[in-house]
């Protein structure tokens, strides 16, 4: 027996039924919808919920969703600390070099190699980083998050014991 010689068991494979064709046999006339009705009809539009406001109207849309609680962060790579004057970096020293704007919350990533201990100051790092500055002989600080920035403290149940 080879490949092209399978074939299914006489019997197995029947031809569908094909309704709305006339009364001469099964699925005439109504062609198993039943009588009137939303389900005898054809013209439910993709998507319809039966009035309840359908998932493409409830999701946000038009201009996007902004998630209120993101924290965004200036990044800065190792290999631009490695290339900056003086043995200390914070964020202002990141803007008088143009690394940073004002009031930028800075995240420092570990890309690149520092050859010197540097005293590094910033919002964030990333673990690789803050291997590689401690792997130089230099110290990580951690500056806290200014106020309104990530999200708030939880109040738990606080709403529903009221």
């Amino acid at each position: 027996m080879k490949l092209h010689e399978l074939s299914p068991p006489t019997g197995a494979n029947r031809a569908r039924r094909r309704v709305g064709r006339g009364i001469g046999g099964k699925g005439g006339k109504t062609a198993g919808r039943g009588t009137k009705g939303q389900g005898a009809r054809d013209t439910i539009k993709p998507g319809f919920e039966g009035g309840q406001l359908p998932l493409m109207q409830r999701i946000p849309k038009l201009r996007g969703f902004t998630n209120p609680f993101r924290v965004e962060y200036t990044p800065v790579n190792l290999d631009a600390l490695a290339a900056l004057e003086g043995d200390e970096v914070t964020p202002e020293t990141l803007v008088a070099a143009g690394l940073a704007r004002p009031k930028a919350l800075v995240k420092i990533l570990g890309r690149g190699e520092l050859s010197r201990p540097l005293r590094v100051s910033a919002h964030a790092f990333s673990a690789s980083a803050e291997a590689a500055v401690t792997a130089a002989g230099g110290t990580v600080t951690r500056l806290p998050l200014p106020f309104g920035h990530g999200r708030p403290p939880s109040r738990g149940n606080a709403l529903m014991n009221r």
